[in-house]
């Protein structure tokens, strides 16, 4: 998937781009079922709510096969190479959880400034693509961003270590009510399959969801190559330190596996 010209100056005024239905209902069911396999794994890598539903699986394209062809799918990985012109490697991977009643918030922050903070990360050339798992709506914990900050730099943050079971460098509310007032906050909403890039800079957030539907949503934080972490004091699967450039695999890698997850169910070869 490669942007236009105007979908890159799009990013550079706004900091994010969001492409609905991007992923066909067949590839992001495959997804969606994959979710629910590594949620019920009894791993170190899968956090969980106070309530003991899972919150975050974290490095799941290390032991899942559908994320591990996710994370090497070219609507995904290209955009982002052209966003921060080079190749890129995994500085992170989550599949984040908002459950039923029970998806706690994540605080207003800037990824880069965790990165940067506690992995060393030199530069904001990295960012997020996230893929929507579930319908993401209004009512469920939608992702909040707002617009433009992130060309304002790298703000203060203080570390929250208690709010939720995941630590963060978080912003004041001062902070956020004076970029809010000046940009505004968008919440972008849309079916399984939809896919949001968003910068390493770009404030955001998400409420708790205590609406009866849950959803789900993959992370992949991308890096350019040259920009690597240089602190290793996080786990391995938290933030990742195989520095290799990412090898796009087919566009096809998971219809792939949808066809073999429709002929195992209707009984016809896969």
């Amino acid at each position: 998937m490669k942007l236009t010209a105007a979908e890159m100056a799009e990013f550079d005024e706004r900091g994010y781009l969001f492409f609905p239905s991007r992923f066909s209902p067949e590839e992001a069911a495959v997804l969606r079922a994959a979710a629910d396999e590594v949620y019920a794994l009894d791993r170190e890598e899968v956090w969980r709510e106070s309530s003991g539903v899972a919150r975050t699986a974290f490095a799941a394209h290390t032991y899942n096969d559908a994320f591990r062809r996710l994370g090497r799918h070219p609507r995904l990985i290209e955009p982002v190479m052209q966003l921060v012109d080079g190749p890129v490697y995994m500085h992170q991977y989550k599949v984040n959880a908002k459950a039923a009643f029970d998806g706690e918030v994540w605080q207003w922050h800037q990824d880069f400034g965790t990165w940067h903070r506690d992995d060393r990360m030199p530069e904001p050339r990295a960012m997020n693509i996230a893929v929507f798992l579930d319908e993401v709506t209004a009512a469920n914990g939608p992702l909040l961003f707002i617009p433009g900050s992130h060309r304002q730099g790298v703000f203060e943050a203080g570390h929250d270590l208690e709010t939720t079971s995941y630590p963060l460098w978080t912003l004041d509310r001062a902070t956020v009510t004076r970029l809010a007032e000046r940009g505004g906050l968008v919440a972008p909403t849309g079916p399984p399959g939809s896919i949001i890039v968003f910068a390493s800079t770009l404030v955001h957030a998400s409420p708790p969801n205590i609406s009866p539907f849950g959803r789900s949503i993959v992370y992949l934080s991308l890096c350019h190559v040259d920009n690597h972490i240089r602190r290793f004091q996080r786990k391995a699967w938290i933030a990742h330190r195989d520095f290799a450039p990412i090898e796009p695999l087919a566009d096809d890698c998971l219809a792939e596996l949808a066809g073999a997850r429709t002929g195992a169910g209707t009984g016809t070869a896969a």
